[in-house]
């Protein structure tokens, strides 16, 4: 039987990592003793210009640390800390789907920064990262933003993932008309692990086109309450204390989802 393709498709900030990347050191790093003071910052910016949040916090990041490069960016990664069991995750799951006739295959959508990400122990388990990033000098200085993921814009990389149109510069074949016998990965096989409000149009679309969408939360406060409201408005399919470690609540659910994933497929071989 011909293997299945899957999709992992994960945010990061507080739901692979406990909090929001910049705040591990690279926050501490522009003088800030309280990472809410920068937010705040980033917050009036905003206002004040009628700027995209996101872009008002990148901008932030370079305008007080102006001689900022792609290497110093990448080296913050390894300041970032993990949910538990996350480093363990990938190997455990993409082993059980290949157990089970299942190529599963991971992804991050982040309004966070690419190339901190790309420091991070698990960058490489990622077959593509769509996260904010800089274009950047012969030399390595950040130049100008050159991309920006928002709530809004993440839907995007979902259909490039459905569509295998990973190539974020190559936009005529993501809007063209593709068969779904065609597709890459049918949002069926999509589960997409986000933990708040901000990842609600991107659990709307993979719900809509017959994904499964997971709420994560971290503890047992306002974070779970939020959590649950997600499951509540039906933007979540389940939720789950952010714990990836072998037999805890996600762990089960997703190797259940690659075990319905295989069943489908025999059934579909009887047809």
């Amino acid at each position: 039987m011909k293997n299945s393709k899957m999709a992992l498709i994960y945010d990061f900030d507080h739901t692979l990592s406990p909090l929001d990347m910049q705040a591990f050191h690279y926050i501490g790093k522009l003088g800030y003793k309280d990472e809410n003071e920068f937010w705040a910052k980033c917050h009036e910016n905003s206002i004040r210009n009628n700027m995209d949040a996101i872009l008002s916090y990148m901008e932030l990041m370079v305008k007080e640390n102006p001689d900022v490069t792609r290497k110093e960016l990448i080296e913050e990664g390894k300041y970032i800390k993990l949910y538990k069991g996350v480093e363990g995750w990938f190997k455990r799951i993409n082993e059980y789907g290949k157990a089970h006739h299942v190529d599963v295959e991971h992804y991050i959508i982040s309004s966070g920064i690419k190339e901190m990400i790309q420091g991070t122990k698990i960058a490489r388990e990622f077959k593509k990262i769509y996260a904010c990033s800089y274009a950047f000098s012969k030399d390595g200085k950040v130049l100008w933003p050159s991309r920006v993921v928002n709530y809004t814009t993440k839907t995007q990389y979902l259909f490039r993932i459905n569509k295998g149109v990973l190539d974020e510069t190559n936009d005529f074949d993501l809007n063209r008309k593709m068969p779904q016998d065609e597709k890459h990965i049918p949002f069926a096989n999509i589960v997409y692990f986000g933990d708040g409000l901000t990842d609600v149009p991107s659990m709307k679309v993979v719900l809509e086109q017959g994904g499964n969408t997971v709420a994560v939360y971290e503890d047992e406060s306002r974070k779970k309450e939020i959590a649950l409201e997600l499951k509540k408005d039906n933007r979540a399919s389940f939720i789950a204390k952010a714990d990836y470690s072998n037999n805890s609540k996600i762990d089960k659910l997703i190797k259940s989802i690659i075990d319905s994933i295989e069943t489908k497929a025999k059934i579909n071989t009887l047809k």
